[in-house]
């Protein structure tokens, strides 16, 4: 399985490098890449009942030939459907071999998504089917799969198909035992049937098997890193020192009670002799950032070196500029804080890999740069990360074989229920920022449809002409076969032809070159770009208390808690700031979900209410947890499963299960995952 997919037929070198662009090198990879959707073929309806931008099939008759014109180097074919309720135009581009196959009183199954052109209901390049073909099809459920340009959905199936009929390759690893107990699918089953499922109840069971060994994996995984870390002492028990106190004293606003009760946690951790791993909650702009500076002040004041590591360049030098502004002159000057990122110079990483060497420097703060084996820390005492890029165990090996473990501290703006955090960071203590700073203005919320949208742009051009900035957020990099749904790069063209030279637009997504993402967020934070559109990425990208609009296209393709993160990206400074939430789709039930953001902006509130709302409809998820390195599984979807993948890994490694013969398989998949993944999971 750790093969080239190149191994599999109609594979070369072309399609190969496409594979590529999602993730997908090996066997292994193509087996795991699971679809992010399904087509499901429901029965034909009656004409009657189309309505605007509703997918779906329906029996009709030509009512004549269709015609085919040139336009320009295309050739347009365009006809009418109908049947004794009504009638639908229909067009297709460059297929003129249709002209001999739509003769006038054909009758075919048309598919696809209605439209409305000049008044008239319109489907634009339909399926269509005969009517045996289509009937062999009702109610089945075709994978739809995350695509690049040049890749097919058709390529991916192929490809998969091909993959599963090796079955010697799919091997089950968990003892018959464990799966009777927790009433799992056998594991080719499952894989088979998470890509191509007969029907609801076969995709039920097979997202319940994968889900469950996903999180036994990672828990597995978590309990083993735990028993290291409860027999591990620190050399670094930093004192008690009054700069902290000066600096909470010196503060323009008060901290909250919430941010004052972390902080003692804090200072009670790196005081003892036991090494620190906590974890602290918070939404986005509860202030967790002040509270890692204080640690790090502590850090210095003890005379030992503190990193604290960012997930992009930009705000990793915004972070650095936030202490500069905290610190007097003379302190910055003892503390001598160093930036250390992708883009230094040669010259920038030797001066200041010579200063953290001889211990000059007390501050680090960079990006994944600050973690190269290359870098000379004199006295590391203390680690601060951000959930993207958790210090991973075997730099923590690292570290302990220099004789150092440092204290390390987690910050995590995603809202995780305490139950479910518990579990999913076992080796971590937890604290929460449920409090948001008094001076922040309460974001205002709306959901609308995409009637809206025209308004939504007026109103986001008056808000830039006032000096402000804003984000539109789509779900997709481009367009995807098989998904109607935005994506930025159309979508920011779109917004040129709008708004011409008026206002300045970028478009920032996590296919970009790292270089190029930093470029436009560096841009957007100095106001070069006034509107910025892209994906999730923008989560953790940039901190601009400039932007006043968070406008998220597709809202229902989100989790709650991913548009909560998003939203938390306004209302950072003193204007007041507003989130429009656009749904794509009519449906009731998507309303109601997107409501509950309308109406709170606590982020556990709302990732609790959004785990009561969700059934097992929701099978795919809505990735909320990606941050987890989870393929298939969402904490908050799958809490009841995670719930039982803790059980299992409990008396697993309580009764010693993994060193019996029984559990032989699991503990050789377990220590592949460890390896392969060890260093992003855990601390």
């Amino acid at each position: 399985m750790s093969e080239s997919i190149r191994e599999l037929k109609g594979i070369g070198e072309k399609t190969q490098k496409l594979f590529e662009k999602v993730g997908v090198f090996t066997m292994e990879d193509l087996l795991h890449y699971y679809p992010r959707d399904y087509d499901v073929y429901d029965k034909p309806v009656p004409v009657c009942q189309v309505k605007p931008q509703m997918k779906c099939a329906v029996k009709a008759a030509l009512a004549q030939t269709v015609s085919v014109k040139k336009a320009g180097a295309r050739t347009v074919i365009t006809g009418k459907i109908q049947d004794d309720t009504g009638s639908i135009d229909v067009i297709w581009f460059g297929m003129p071999f249709l002209r001999s196959v739509m003769k006038k009183g054909s009758v075919f199954v048309f598919r696809g998504k209605a439209e409305e052109k000049n008044g008239r209901l319109c489907m634009e390049h339909p399926e269509y089917f005969t009517l045996a073909a289509y009937e062999g099809m009702v109610h089945s459920m075709q994978p739809v799969y995350g695509l690049t340009k040049g890749l097919t959905n058709k390529t991916v199936v192929k490809s998969i198909r091909q993959l599963l009929e090796q079955k010697a390759l799919i091997r089950e690893y968990l003892p018959d035992s464990l799966k009777q107990q927790y009433e799992l699918e056998d594991y080719e089953k499952a894989v088979r049937d998470i890509h191509f499922p007969r029907d609801l109840g076969a995709l039920q069971n097979a997202r319940k098997r994968l889900v469950f060994d996903e999180f036994l994996l990672f828990i597995l995984t978590v309990s083993r890193l735990k028993e290291q870390a409860e027999a591990s002492t620190t050399k670094y028990a930093l004192k008690e020192v009054w700069k902290t106190e000066e600096i909470i004293e010196g503060l323009p606003y008060e901290l909250t009670g919430a941010q004052k009760n972390v902080w003692y946690e804090i200072e009670r951790d790196l005081k003892s002799r036991r090494a620190m791993a906590r974890l602290v909650q918070g939404d986005v702009g509860s202030g967790k950032t002040v509270i890692a500076f204080l640690a790090m002040i502590m850090a210095a004041e003890n005379d030992t070196q503190s990193a604290l590591m960012a997930p992009t360049e930009v705000l990793a030098k915004q972070h650095y500029e936030s202490l500069r502004t905290l610190l007097t002159q003379e302190d910055w000057e003892r503390y001598q804080p160093v930036l250390l990122t992708g883009s230094n110079t040669a010259k920038e990483k030797r001066e200041r890999y010579e200063k953290l060497k001889y211990g000059e420097s007390k501050i680090a703060i960079g990006t994944h740069a600050l973690f190269q084996k290359n870098v000379p820390y004199r006295n590391l005492s203390l680690v601060i990360t951000d959930e993207q890029h958790r210090f991973g165990v075997h730099q923590r090996e690292e570290f302990s074989q220099k004789g150092e473990r440092p204290n390390v501290l987690v910050m995590s703006a995603t809202p995780i229920p305490r139950t479910l955090a518990v579990i999913l960071y076992g080796d971590l203590d937890i604290s929460v920022i449920d409090q948001l700073p008094a001076r922040r203005l309460p974001i205002k919320n709306c959901v609308v449809d995409q009637r809206y949208r025209k308004t939504a742009y007026r109103f986001i051009q008056e808000q830039v002409e006032m000096g402000h900035q804003a984000y539109v957020i789509c779900p997709l990099v481009e367009e995807s076969e098989g998904l109607d749904a935005e994506n930025v790069t159309d979508y920011e063209k779109r917004l040129r032809k709008i708004w011409r030279d008026e206002i300045r637009t970028g478009v920032l997504h996590g296919k970009m070159r790292p270089v190029d993402k930093n470029e436009i967020m560096e841009k957007f934070a100095s106001g070069e770009i006034q509107v910025l559109v892209g994906t999730t990425v923008v989560e953790v990208g940039v901190n601009v208390p400039n932007a006043t609009v968070m406008m998220v296209e597709n809202a229902e393709r989100f989790g709650l808690a991913s548009l909560h993160q998003l939203r938390g990206r306004v209302g950072r400074g003193d204007a007041q700031s507003y989130c429009i939430f656009m749904q794509g789709n009519q449906e009731k039930e998507t309303s109601k979900r997107l409501e509950i953001l309308g109406k709170s902006n606590d982020g556990f509130q709302i990732a609790s209410e959004d785990m009561k709302l969700r059934g097992p409809g929701d099978l795919l998820g809505f990735r909320q947890s990606g941050e987890m390195e989870f393929k298939l599984a969402d904490i908050y979807q799958d809490g009841g499963i995670l719930k039982l993948a803790s059980g299992a890994a409990g008396r697993i490694m309580a009764d010693g299960s993994l060193e019996t013969e029984e559990y032989g398989k699991l503990k050789r998949k377990l220590e592949i995952f460890t390896k392969n993944k060890g260093e992003e999971i855990q601390l």
